[in-house]
């Protein structure tokens, strides 16, 4: 942030002390006390974002810690409408994370989809525009964006008022899926599932609260993207033993495990997946089911998901022997 600032003259805040330096700033990044706190950080650190070269560095920085902790496949999500409104173009941004992306499958070896969110703290015609201009630029079509999603914070923001512009995304054959049941209740996720008809939820944390939903998910085999301590970080929980990952392993419920704003919360992926085995004690057998659930339910072609399998195979058979 402050590197990109100073190269294109873009003046942090100065009121805010969290600004007076980059460990000042972490420290802060520290002390979120919910999702609004952490999202005025989360825009701020934005205006430093450009050119398309610095919207590729920011993925790529992203790209090499995926990589030191042994990701194979990163499906990552994008907020343009923060962008667009502070005048940069959509093509922009796509164009660099696209560049990000495929230096990450060459260099990398890790294979990538974006999704590209709109936000709900914003107006739903600000969504729809976004949306419009999405498909509008081929990207879709191309392969370059792999689905639709919805974020930012639930607070009073049901899924219905973008009912519009997810059913249309569906009729042009676009996946969608929409956090929900991170701070919002559980019918949040029924009506992401029966009003926006969306194929995944991100976060679903609250699901647990409701056990008659928590069937219908297990047997029609929607994937959550839990993001444990991303909930911590945000108070959702108040420990990652609070997170229903036992509930949802005894329940069928699918779950992939995540990083969320890794650079805020200074956790990335495996940090999420230790947190995760010290607080549950899970089994070899449980570790090998999350990951089939997290290919299972992954946007990539099928020929990537058989290579992930075969990749997860190989793993637990070297363990076994071990």
């Amino acid at each position: 942030m402050f590197k990109l600032a100073a190269k294109n003259k873009i003046n942090l805040p100065s009121d805010d002390p969290a600004f007076a330096s980059p460990a000042s700033l972490l420290e802060r990044y520290e002390n979120f006390t919910d999702l609004d706190d952490f999202l005025h950080y989360y825009f701020l650190g934005m205006a430093v974002l450009i050119e398309a070269a610095d919207f590729e560095e920011l993925a790529m920085e992203y790209f090499h810690h995926a990589k030191r902790d042994g990701v194979l496949h990163a499906e990552v999500f994008f907020d343009p409408e923060e962008h667009i409104g502070r005048g940069v173009a959509f093509e922009t941004v796509v164009s660099g994370f696209n560049a990000a992306c495929k230096r990450a499958q060459t260099e990398l070896g890790i294979s990538t989809e974006l999704i590209v969110c709109v936000l709900r703290h914003l107006p739903v015609q600000s969504a729809n525009q976004t949306f419009i201009t999405a498909l509008a630029s081929g990207n879709f079509r191309k392969g370059i964006l792999a689905g639709l999603g919805i974020s930012s914070t639930e607070k009073d923001k049901h899924p219905e008022e973008w009912k519009e512009i997810f059913l249309a995304a569906r009729e042009a054959g676009i996946r969608t899926t929409a956090h929900a049941g991170e701070e919002g209740p559980p019918e949040y996720i029924a009506a992401a599932l029966d009003v926006l008809k969306v194929s995944r939820i991100d976060h679903g944390t609250r699901l647990a609260e409701d056990p008659a939903l928590m069937r219908r998910v297990s047997n029609e085999g929607i994937m959550l993207t839990l993001c444990p301590i991303s909930n911590l970080k945000l108070r959702g929980v108040s420990s990652i033993e609070e997170m229903p990952i036992r509930k949802f392993l005894d329940t069928g419920v699918k779950f992939s495990l995540n990083s969320d704003d890794p650079a805020y919360f200074r956790t990335y992926i495996l940090d999420n997946y230790c947190a995760v085995q010290e607080a549950f004690d899970l089994s070899f057998k449980e570790w090998g089911l999350i990951a089939r659930n997290a290919i299972g339910g992954s946007w990539c072609r099928e020929e990537r998901k058989d290579e992930l399998i075969q990749a997860l195979e190989n793993c637990i058979r070297h363990f076994e022997k071990t």
